[in-house]
């Protein structure tokens, strides 16, 4: 992969390609059974949209539409390296784990290639080192078909790496390095820069990457009208007012919304007043991700949307599950589908992603979704 800067000397052109990466859509959608008066999109572009209407196996025909406004994803690229453990340590103790390996991930690798997974065309912007573990990642997301003309390779940071600790039952601890992601980004983002995330049909971020850097992107996209999704996975210093005020979207776990309200979240009740103090902080929309407990979207001055969990025939591995829900989510909603449609659409991603082991090697595609909704 060519590589490129955002330094001013060598700045990453993000104007969209003449030629861009073409990218799989669906083709005469059809629509939710349960969806009768699409409320109509305020984007001038004709969305490609997905469904699960009467027929039993899923169509699945393919067209190409090089106008379709991209998912862009700006985030974090992790090399993950797994172990598999019976248990975790406990304080001065050494165990040995069943297994190891290293695979692609990253908070925003996994989103962005799971938005290709389910055949939206989808750019990453971010950074990785010039080493092994960055040329696996830029390979898992080249071969995912995510656009990776934004990716910045830097010879004096090493690639971001994560340790993840995974146990018999699926779940999973985290630690994060993280080099090329925290390093060497320009104090400003030129107008270049950012275009493409001007011409998106919608922004995700995470909080793998310096804050001043997702507060320009999202500045930029709301300044063109385009939705920004903010999850709230990554770094645990305290959140930017400046951001989330530029946020249309803002999605924390359970834990992630505890500790930014430092109020109780283990009741729905409790988080519902959570949410409260997140829309007085002035972020309007909040989508909650409750794990086994399914999902809701809190809009302010509407009754909260619940998503229950589809459930899954085994859990292996709850890594990117997360991910693979926001990217879904925003998949669904850039479509132009409900909010219900939406959370349902990311509930069925999630469920097939924490069958496989792995973040990137675990994201389904669309085809893969589309069956699971018609069999629930």
């Amino acid at each position: 992969m060519k590589a490129v800067s955002f330094s001013p000397a060598n700045h990453c052109n993000l104007k969209l390609q003449k030629n861009p990466i073409k990218q799989p859509i669906l083709a005469n959608p059809t629509h939710f059974n349960n969806h009768q008066n699409q409320k109509p999109s305020n984007k001038k572009h004709q969305f490609p949209s997905f469904s699960i209407k009467a027929s039993k196996s899923p169509q699945t025909p393919l067209t190409k539409n090089p106008d379709t406004p991209p998912l862009v994803v700006v985030g974090s690229a992790n090399a993950d390296i797994y172990v598999e453990i019976d248990r975790l340590p406990i304080e001065g103790e050494t165990i040995s784990a069943k297994t190891g390996q290293t695979l692609a991930g990253g908070k925003g690798a996994n989103q962005a290639a799971c938005g290709a997974k389910l055949s939206y065309p989808t750019y990453f912007v971010g950074q990785v080192g010039d080493d092994a573990h960055g040329r696996l990642i830029t390979e898992a997301l080249k071969n995912g078909g995510v656009n990776l003309d934004c990716v910045r390779n830097l010879s004096d940071a090493p690639t971001g790496h994560a340790v993840v600790m995974l146990q018999p039952d699926g779940q999973n601890s985290i630690i994060i390095v993280g080099g090329a992601n925290m390093s060497c980004w320009p104090e400003k983002l030129s107008d270049e820069d950012l275009e493409v995330v001007r011409k998106a049909g919608v922004v995700l971020l995470q909080r793998e990457i310096p804050d001043l850097v997702n507060i320009q992107v999202a500045k930029a996209a709301r300044s063109a009208g385009v939705p920004v999704i903010l999850d709230d996975g990554g770094m645990d210093a305290p959140m930017p007012p400046e951001l989330l005020n530029e946020v249309d979207i803002f999605s924390p776990n359970e834990s992630e919304l505890a500790r930014l309200t430092r109020m109780s979240t283990e009741s729905f009740e409790q988080i519902g007043q959570a949410v409260v103090k997140c829309h007085k902080m002035g972020v309007k929309q909040v989508l909650v991700k409750l794990g086994a407990k399914g999902s809701a979207l809190f809009i302010e001055g509407e009754k909260p949307i619940k998503q229950p969990i589809i459930s899954a025939a085994r859990v292996l591995d709850t890594t990117g599950a997360g991910d693979t829900f926001t990217a879904a989510f925003a998949v669904a909603l850039v479509e132009g589908k409900t909010k219900e449609e939406c959370m349902r659409f990311a509930a069925a991603a999630a469920s097939l992603c924490i069958q496989v082991k792995g973040a990137i090697p675990s994201m389904p595609d669309r085809t893969s979704v589309l069956h699971l909704l018609q069999t629930v």
